[in-house]
């Protein structure tokens, strides 16, 4: 959700056993796992997708008297309802509807009894799918048992005002005692097992989470008095900290509420500390009832992302797919035109042995299969297809004041290239330097000093894609120029390999007013073996026990690495992915004052992944 008017401050299934290197070598595909994933896949017509979501996100309008246009995504609830998928956004008019997770068509409801759906709850029971909005005043619920169509139904006309809480527009600060107006950012859970329903909602710098039963046999009114669920703590959980890296001392944010029931435990998601910054993340507390007594994980956060393309992974939700993958969907932060413009993330997640609760965002924003089966490994469903543009050189048709063509291959979605002019004919190429196996390419568009704004039925993308070995014969790699649809993040998976140098974008159309393009990312392989092991690594814990140092030895050419880290040597769940060119020291703000930690890291470059390190104590 949007941080706009908060008061009282105004800032803006897998265990993996045993220890040592042998540990991890679950953690890290080879080069011979890579080819055997990658063949195993497409004999069994596996498809690939790759964070952003490649969804048509939808302009918001929120901002249209400030003249701020921009694409936005954000808060996602996807849902499993009768083995379809359905994703709910903030503020796009409509919601998704897809039979695969990979294509998504967007549905226009044909009754939306509000102007728009901020920080949605949505639900599947027993054939009906319940849906609600964020809100700070009484408003309605919503079903459909055939929600493809768009026709919803009320469910429930007006819910009452949640008891003990102020109405809309009482001045702060509020009495003591006094419920802030709600339920904002809410989530609605049935436990399966006793039929009850519940309420969780939240979203405040200064407030926390609260809960409240659901009355079944009245239509979901209230029942009982909300109880407060939890708080934050940055003085002790340095994730749960503001800011950018987490180094800004104002108030956190806790939000996005969302409860998931597994082996008979309850585990309450929350997102914090901040949807513009890069460390914006899921953690979770855990309890033996649905409104609590609830205690923190240990292994917190469990969804984080602060490193490469795509970073942020807070506020979604967790949900089952059709083979029983479990997955944890979070908002990326794009943030250029407007702090808050944001995008859609979907990684695998799953619980342990030990019924801890884990994201996978290793490699998440490199393209990941599909599954067609549960999975038994982690890290199975990357595909092992590598960056080959990081850093490359770039030339352009043409190019506008600061913002040159290499901007395109930086892996930073805030800088950018801008042609002169947003003319069809208009090109970018990327030389890999030399020929490299091409399997998919990612075009991402950046609203450069945009003039669109919701409604405008004529916003789409189409281009083409060429490639060439030696720079002077072209041939086409993807054509994507009669399409009517808008794909700002298009992913494109080559239907077989391409062995090129060569990788040309020739624009044909954009509704916004420049052709910008913040990124063409190039996947597949060097064809040589993976990189050395990085040798040295080395962990200290500050005496701020929130935060550890952590050093290692460059291995020369490589792309980057990814600093894995955990609770205890065989659940190093958590990624910081760092490249290459920024050095090899990593201070990592995210650690709970109190709790032991270790450390491994591994190399990647364009031809594979190293096997990962030794495992290292934070001491």
């Amino acid at each position: 959700m949007r941080h706009i008017g908060r008061e009282p401050s105004a800032p803006e299934d897998l265990d993996v056993r045993g220890a040592g290197r042998g540990a991890l070598a679950a953690i890290v595909p080879a080069a011979a796992f890579a080819i055997v994933a990658w063949s195993a896949a497409q004999s069994s017509g596996s498809r690939t997708y790759c964070n952003p979501l490649d969804l048509d996100y939808k302009y918001d309008f929120l901002r249209i008297n400030e003249g701020t246009s921009y694409r936005s995504g954000a808060d996602p609830v996807l849902i499993n309802h009768a083995g379809e998928y359905y994703l709910f956004v903030t503020n796009s008019g409509g919601y998704w509807h897809s039979k695969d997770l990979l294509d998504w068509r967007f549905v226009t409801p044909t009754r939306w009894p509000f102007e728009d759906m901020n920080a949605p709850a949505a639900i599947s029971v027993g054939g009906t799918l319940y849906l609600m909005q964020s809100a700070n005043a009484p408003f309605p619920i919503l079903h459909t048992t055939t929600p493809s169509t768009g026709r919803l139904e009320f469910y429930n006309r007006l819910l009452p005002p949640l008891p003990g809480a102020a109405q809309r527009g009482t001045p702060y600060p509020l009495p003591q005692g006094v419920l802030p107006p709600g339920p904002v950012d809410p989530a609605l859970f049935r436990d399966a097992e006793t039929g009850r329903w519940y309420l969780y909602w939240g979203s405040s710098n200064f407030y926390p989470l609260y809960g409240i039963e659901l009355d079944a046999e009245k239509r979901l009114v209230y029942k009982g008095k909300p109880i407060e669920l939890l708080r934050l703590h940055p003085d002790r959980h340095g994730w749960e900290r503001f800011g950018q890296d987490h180094r800004d001392p104002r108030a956190p944010f806790i939000e996005g509420a969302w409860m998931t029931k597994h082996g008979g435990k309850y585990y309450l998601q929350y997102g914090a500390p901040g949807t513009q910054h890069n460390v914006y993340a899921n953690g979770t507390y855990v309890g033996d009832q649905p409104l609590g007594p609830f205690t923190y994980a240990p292994y917190n956060p469990v969804s984080y992302k602060p490193g490469g393309f795509v970073v942020g992974a807070g506020h979604g939700n967790t949900f089952q797919d059709n083979h029983g993958n479990w997955w944890n969907t979070g908002t990326p932060w794009i943030g250029i035109n407007f702090r808050f413009e944001r995008r859609i993330g979907m990684f695998p997640a799953g619980f342990d042995a030990d019924g801890q609760l884990f994201a996978t965002t290793r490699f998440g924003d490199f393209p990941h299969y599909l599954p067609t089966r549960k999975w038994i490994d982690r890290h199975e469903l990357f595909t092992g297809w590598m960056l080959l543009s990081y850093r490359k050189p770039a030339t352009a048709s043409s190019a506008r004041d600061t913002f040159p063509a290499g901007n395109a291959t930086d892996e930073d979605p805030r800088s950018f290239w801008v042609a002169a002019s947003n003319k069809a004919g208009e090109r970018l190429t990327i030389d890999l330097r030399q020929e490299r196996e091409v399997k998919a390419v990612q075009v991402n568009y950046a609203d450069y000093q945009s003039n669109v704004f919701a409604g405008d039925a004529s916003v789409y993308t189409q281009f083409r894609l060429h490639h060439s070995k030696d720079g002077t014969r072209w041939e086409a790699l993807a054509d994507l120029s009669d399409e009517k649809r808008d794909r700002p993040n298009a992913y494109i998976e080559l239907r077989r390999p391409v062995r090129t140098r060569y990788v040309r974008y020739e624009h044909k159309y954009v509704r916004s007013a420049n052709l910008a393009i913040s990124d063409i990312r190039v996947f597949g392989s060097g064809g040589g073996g993976p990189p050395a092991v990085p040798s040295g690594l080395a962990a200290r814990r500050d005496a701020d026990p929130r935060n550890a140092f952590i050093t290692w030895n460059a291995v020369p050419g490589v792309v980057g690495y990814n600093v894995l880290w955990g609770i205890r040597p065989d659940k190093l769940y958590q990624t910081y992915q760092v490249f290459a060119d920024k050095g090899e020291t990593l201070e990592i703000r995210a650690l709970t004052a109190g709790q032991e930690y270790y450390v491994a890291i591994e190399a990647f470059d364009e031809h594979g992944v190293s096997a990962a390190s030794d495992v290292v104590h934070i001491k």
